[in-house]
């Protein structure tokens, strides 16, 4: 990476050039995961160092598979990272981070809140992103500074709400279980005693429900770049912020906090930055 990266924002060609074709990706992905959903498709799953159930269909491989034929073909010297199927390196500063069923353990259960990942980086750092929820049949698109909502055939601008305190705020996380014992868990224990509700379960739908203004703040720890990446953009460009829990950048993966209200955020970062790894 060179010291002085390029800019982060797409210029307004690259930006309707790309983000055309992202929607082109999670349309493709689209036709093998939808084949799959509620009909009590068949589940392995991945080695685990704990032991614990993490499942992948071949929906998810097949979705992923389809994406990375497409941009093979459309953009052969860009970078790939995808959960599924690894990295490929590109002779192009531009990498594509995919996720083809974000919440595969919702998707299983017939559940519709998982969805497909897609982001667009530029040396590491995301771009564009998108992520479309094939079952509501709603597709969130953010470019860093802006953000739409694209759902029956319309489009609106994604703006995060107002909430300057925690006693307000309802805040989500995938599971609390996720947490791991001791500094980790009391720092998620403390936010949640402080917020006003608390919702489970939604995996990448909640940062969509937080950049409609919905919810006022996510927290998660454990993840991967292609679990962020593409969230970012859309939470940014609808006016939020996305940092890990020491207040760094968070595109990378692992503890992840956002929030629509940058008062709230500092708050939440206050009682997470002790338990920060």
């Amino acid at each position: 990476m060179p010291d002085t990266p390029m800019p982060a924002l797409l210029s307004p060609q690259d930006r309707d050039r790309y983000g055309a074709f992202a929607r082109r990706l999670a349309e493709a992905a689209r036709v093998h995961t939808l084949q799959g959903f509620d009909r009590g498709i068949a589940a392995t799953g991945k080695p685990m160092r704990d032991g614990s159930f993490d499942p992948v269909t071949r929906a998810d491989r097949d979705a992923e598979a389809a994406i990375r034929a497409l941009i093979e073909e459309a953009f052969p010297a860009h970078g790939i990272h995808g959960e599924e199927y690894g990295v490929k390196p590109g002779a192009s500063p531009l990498c594509w981070v995919l996720d083809p069923i974000d919440g595969t353990r919702a998707y299983i259960s017939a559940l519709a809140c998982w969805g497909t990942l897609i982001a667009l980086c530029r040396h590491g750092r995301p771009v564009l992103g998108l992520m479309d929820l094939p079952v509501p049949g709603e597709c969130f698109i953010g470019f860093g500074d802006t953000a739409q909502l694209l759902a029956n055939g319309t489009a609106r601008a994604l703006q995060v709400r107002p909430c300057a305190a925690l006693a307000d705020a309802t805040i989500s996380t995938t599971d609390s279980y996720l947490f791991s014992p001791g500094r980790e868990r009391d720092a998620f224990e403390a936010l949640r005693t402080a917020s006003r509700l608390q919702r489970y379960g939604l995996d990448c739908s909640a940062y969509g429900a937080l950049a409609r203004g919905g919810l006022d703040l996510v927290v998660e720890t454990g993840l991967q770049a292609y679990d962020i990446a593409a969230l970012v953009p859309i939470i940014e460009g609808a006016g939020g912020q996305v940092t890990d829990w020491r207040g760094g950048t968070a595109w990378q993966g692992g503890q992840v906090l956002a929030t629509g209200d940058q008062r709230l955020h500092e708050q939440a970062l206050r009682i997470l930055a002790p338990a920060a790894c």
